[in-house]
């Protein structure tokens, strides 16, 4: 099974949790070989590929993440799965921060970022979204 975009379940429990404090996005991103995007679209039919559909989209919508107080805290270039599945292979791996869900929520419901967000749904192929609530590390692992 594919994800590109949250479901209605997963869009309701984001919303109700609990919080006005930062909050931390862990986004892994598999792209398309090459985007496809809708026949309306402008780009549409110009061999774009998945990466440059969603270098696309972060560029377009740089103003808008900025705006809400959005800021990428940790970005990687995944290398190779070496516990999981080796057929989940990401492409893009960051973290984004926003001061606050309700950020994270102004952000999407932008009616301008609902028309770039096309590029992003052109060019991904699978993702995966965590909502991370930040607190400071122990000394060991899991603390």
């Amino acid at each position: 099974m594919r994800y590109i975009d949250p479901d209605r379940e997963a869009w309701a429990q984001f919303r109700h949790l609990a919080g006005d404090q930062p909050i931390h996005m862990l986004n892994l991103v598999k792209v398309k070989a090459l985007a496809t995007y809708p026949e309306d679209h402008p780009d549409f039919g110009k061999g774009i590929t998945g990466l440059e559909a969603y270098r696309a989209y972060g560029r377009t919508t740089a103003h808008i993440f900025n705006r809400v107080g959005g800021r990428q805290i940790w970005a990687g270039r995944p290398q190779m799965m070496v516990t999981g599945p080796q057929s989940e292979a990401w492409d893009i791996c960051f973290i984004a921060e926003y001061p606050s869900p309700s950020a994270f929520i102004a952000m999407v419901r932008d009616p301008e970022y609902r028309e770039l967000v096309k590029h992003r749904t052109a060019g991904v192929e699978d993702s995966r979204l965590l909502r991370l609530d930040p607190v400071v590390p122990g000394e060991g692992f899991g603390e």
